[in-house]
């Protein structure tokens, strides 16, 4: 009997995670097996870091926008300034107000001027 070959659909499965994981070092990027156990680590980390690059955003503005309002008062804190922002119902997120402290202090004062009034 002469041999058959087998067909192609298993070898494209490998084939398309192998391309996944070649920039993987070692035995994470030519054997099946680990390149399988790997792509799974690697899409999960992925899937959690999203969420924590949200998270990591949200604490830099919020240090930015603190750090500028201590330096304009004593007694003003990031606390006291979203707390009267609220107060004033005036929609400025933590991103934009982060933008304005960094590129123009001035303009953060005279909205926290403003909200204190």
């Amino acid at each position: 009997m002469t041999r058959i070959k087998r067909g192609y659909i298993a070898r494209r499965r490998r084939k398309k995670i192998s391309l996944f994981a070649s920039s993987f070092r070692g035995a994470h990027s030519r054997l099946t097996r680990t390149i399988t156990q790997q792509r799974i680590r690697a899409l999960v980390s992925a899937h959690r870091d999203r969420d924590r690059k949200k998270r990591d955003f949200r604490r830099l503005w919020i240090t930015r926008i603190n750090a500028v309002i201590r330096g304009m008062g004593v007694s003003y804190s990031y606390s006291r300034l979203i707390h009267n922002l609220y107060r004033k119902q005036l929609l400025l997120n933590r991103k934009i107000l982060a933008q304005i402290a960094i590129s123009n202090r001035n303009c953060l004062y005279m909205i926290s001027n403003e909200i204190i009034k």
